[in-house]
């Protein structure tokens, strides 16, 4: 049976590895649409998604490889309000055994398809209540009209707040926000959700934390979620042909300043010494889901 820490024969003590994993968000949907919700979040350095709370650090041994996945943000919808599809959800990020789900898509008018389930859960179309539902400790729902008559989209769910309707009529509803982390050092707000489409009115802002805005226009698309944020993206505005399609996520794994973290071929990553006593590898972009990290 192998002993955890027994490299060459000799031990070495299991690191303390502090994580941050977003995964990807979930694209607005087309026409009259809903924004995207955002990626999942979990951290053991401040509160994770969806009202958790702070979890543990996690204790790794040297020498043994462990996965890292950056999930894409979820793909575009295309065609009109009266020919569009819902938004993609997002794809998944994972570090070892810690994964996070990807946002849902934002609901469309043309088929009534509600907004999908995710991380945080995508905002319903225009005049429905249809939004999707967030994953426990990792995200919000997205927005809904429980009147069906506002002619209002909802924004997507935020790591740290639901997606909300507009009370004013024909506008889009805001993404919910992103939850603040300050692993990096300075707090940053990831995993905000995608703004709703406006159908005669405006659109709703995305929430802080990448999200998107719905579209600025009649027939405008929404704006992107934030590369490397998890934001979900904006929906698109009455007459848009397609949607924003959602952000990116990240990994960040912060461990000691004594040790050190080598990646597999396939992944993208910076470090940062900002912190003292610690490096902080942000990974950015893995190419498959089989990537890894191992500590020394």
């Amino acid at each position: 049976m192998p002993i955890l820490g027994l490299v060459s024969g000799a031990f070495r003590a299991p690191i303390s590895v502090d994580y941050l994993v977003v995964a990807g968000g979930g694209a607005g949907g087309g026409g009259y649409a809903g924004g995207g919700g955002a990626g999942g979040l979990r951290s053991s350095v401040a509160a994770t998604g969806g009202g958790g709370t702070t979890e543990s650090a996690q204790l790794l041994s040297p020498g043994v490889a462990y996965t890292v996945t950056v999930g894409g943000g979820g793909t575009a919808s295309t065609g009109t309000y009266a020919s569009g599809s819902a938004g993609g959800n997002g794809n998944a990020s994972a570090f070892n055994t810690i994964t996070t789900v990807g946002g849902g898509g934002g609901g469309t008018w043309n088929t009534n398809t509600q907004g999908g389930n995710g991380g945080s859960g995508g905002g319903s179309a225009q005049n429905r209540n249809e939004f999707g539902t967030g994953t426990t400790n990792q995200g919000f729902a997205g927005g809904g009209d429980p009147t069906g008559s506002n002619e209002s989209s909802g924004g997507g769910g935020g790591s740290a707040a639901v997606g909300t309707v507009s009370v004013s009529f024909s506008v889009g509803g805001v993404g919910g926000a992103g939850v603040s982390n300050n692993i990096t050092g300075s707090g940053v707000n990831y995993a905000g959700g995608g703004g709703g489409g406006g159908a005669t009115n405006a659109s709703g802002a995305g929430g802080v934390g990448g999200g998107g805005a719905g579209g600025p226009s009649a027939t405008t698309i929404g704006t992107a979620g934030t590369i490397n944020s998890g934001g979900g993206g904006g929906g698109g505005r009455a007459n848009a042909s397609g949607s924003a399609t959602g952000g990116s996520g990240i990994v960040i794994i912060k461990i000691p300043s004594t040790n050190s973290a080598t990646f597999s071929g396939g992944v993208t990553s910076s470090l940062s010494t900002a912190v003292a006593g610690y490096k902080i590898y942000s990974v950015t972009f893995t190419t498959t889901t089989g990537e890894t990290v191992t500590f020394s």
